[in-house]
């Protein structure tokens, strides 16, 4: 079986390199390498969308919050994955409008607000780009764990190299290639698991009751997933990328409904799945995986379409974030050649791939990555109103940082353990911290540029 195995994931990183080096023949010079400027019609910016999104996060998360926490948070999940296509969809035509020409938010911060500012959202960008990469890797590694006997290190070093191949030569669009093939091989394996696990499924008892904690416990819950995972995406350099690589803006706006759209649908039923694993009173392990604990009543050949779709998975996520972690070094450094971006894309992978062959869990870092995202998120986006200055926006991203401890000083009189709460420990989110870092900045901005009463051009 462990051939079967190993021929199968070889097959799914053999198609993906063959699609992406098809993709490199249209590549021309290092702008088109990162942007693929105004070339993309709305399906293939829709299957990128939900491709780049899902990651094998979908197999661990959703599963879980639903069998746990219920499905109310597990609708403000679905909700938050989809939530930032659809800013994209409403802003991005208007960053395109005011920066024709660029390649990042970055550079938008930068236009508004001045060098500082375009910085400190680079930081913040690479960071949480870094950790996603980080999670991606660590997920697959384990997943091949649960479900072969292969050495799951083999399998990370062998989506990051293959990866590597196709993005480095073909740019973004050999990720946008790879992406609509990926979707649309993701949504085929997914219904054939979900489809096989429900029908192997033990009966759930009439006494059975939908999993769930009180009901504004599990509204917090999924208001927090909804701003945490909505905040972090608007940092995500790659979905940026095809801001300016459709055709148009009614491209991007029917490319990112489509894409919203069908991760809702992806979410949801990959939630249930855990739902009805709890409901049906099935061993969901410890720690929790209530996904892999359905493939254990499911035929043995069950489990070689899981880890294909795990590759799958991980693959669409990781070009993704390897081209945008390039575009974004390249933005910031002008007169890169096209041979320099492609050796910082390499030199990038070699620590995140050290970091995943550990097997750390990386949630806890996942999570403060995205509160640094939520302290600055609503400064930058405040400056499509011309009212807003820098001195405001910047006054606002560092409030927002105080914002993000202060609830919890407030309600402790520690700033200590404040500081300790907002690092998440446990990896478990709450609401308060993304709520105050959210609120505080935006109004920090507001209150300032009320009070200078200026127009900055």
């Amino acid at each position: 079986m462990m051939m079967t195995h190993l021929a199968a994931i070889a097959a799914a990183l053999c198609l993906f390199v063959w699609l992406g080096l098809r993709a490199r023949r249209t590549a021309d010079g290092i702008d088109d390498y990162m942007t693929a400027r105004n070339s993309q019609g709305a399906a293939t910016i829709g299957l990128s969308f939900l491709a780049s999104g899902m990651g094998a996060w979908i197999l661990f998360a959703p599963p879980e919050v639903g069998a746990f926490v219920g499905p109310i948070a597990l609708a403000g999940y679905a909700i938050g994955a989809a939530l930032p296509f659809i800013v994209f969809a409403m802003l991005g035509p208007v960053i395109r409008k005011r920066l024709p020409e660029g390649r990042s938010i970055s550079e938008f911060a930068e236009r508004r607000f001045g060098i500082a500012m375009r910085r400190w959202v680079s930081v913040i960008s690479v960071l949480y780009m870094l950790c996603f990469l980080a999670a991606e890797l660590t997920a697959i590694g384990a997943i091949t764990g649960l479900l072969s006997e292969l050495n799951g290190q083999i399998v990370i070093i062998g989506v990051a190299v293959t990866t590597l191949i196709y993005t480095t030569w073909g740019g973004l669009r050999a990720s946008l290639a790879t992406d609509r093939w990926q979707a649309l091989l993701l949504m085929a394996l997914l219904a054939a698991v979900l489809f096989v696990d429900w029908k192997h499924l033990p009966a759930v008892p009439e006494s059975a009751r939908l999993p769930g904690i009180p009901f504004w416990s599990a509204v917090s819950v999924a208001l927090t997933l909804v701003l945490a995972v909505t905040a972090a995406n608007l940092f995500h350099q790659g979905y940026w990328q095809r801001v300016w690589a459709a055709r148009d803006s009614a491209s991007l706006w029917k490319g990112a409904v489509l894409g919203g759209g069908t991760t809702i649908v992806v979410v949801a039923v990959v939630g249930a799945l855990g739902m009805s694993a709890a409901m049906a009173g099935l061993d969901l392990g410890e720690p929790p995986i209530p996904f892999f604990a359905l493939l254990s009543e499911a035929p043995p050949w069950l489990g070689v379409v899981a880890l294909v779709l795990a590759v799958t998975l991980v693959a669409s996520s990781v070009d993704t974030l390897q081209n945008g972690i390039a575009s974004l070094a390249v933005a910031e450094k002008g007169g890169l050649t096209l041979t320099s971006a492609r050796w910082i894309t390499v030199a990038l992978m070699v620590p995140v791939v050290a970091l995943a062959m550990q097997g750390v869990s990386v949630l806890r870092l996942f999570l403060i990555a995205d509160l640094l995202c939520a302290t600055a998120i609503i400064p930058v986006l405040m400056g499509l109103w011309p009212r807003v200055t820098p001195a405001a926006s910047m006054a606002g991203a560092l409030a927002g940082l105080i914002g993000a401890i202060l609830p919890n000083w407030f309600m402790t009189g520690s700033f200590l353990e404040a500081v300790h709460a907002a690092s998440f420990p446990g990896g478990v989110p709450t609401l308060a911290p993304f709520a105050g870092a959210l609120l505080l900045s935006g109004g920090m901005t507001l209150v300032l540029t009320a009070a200078q009463g200026l127009r900055f051009d």
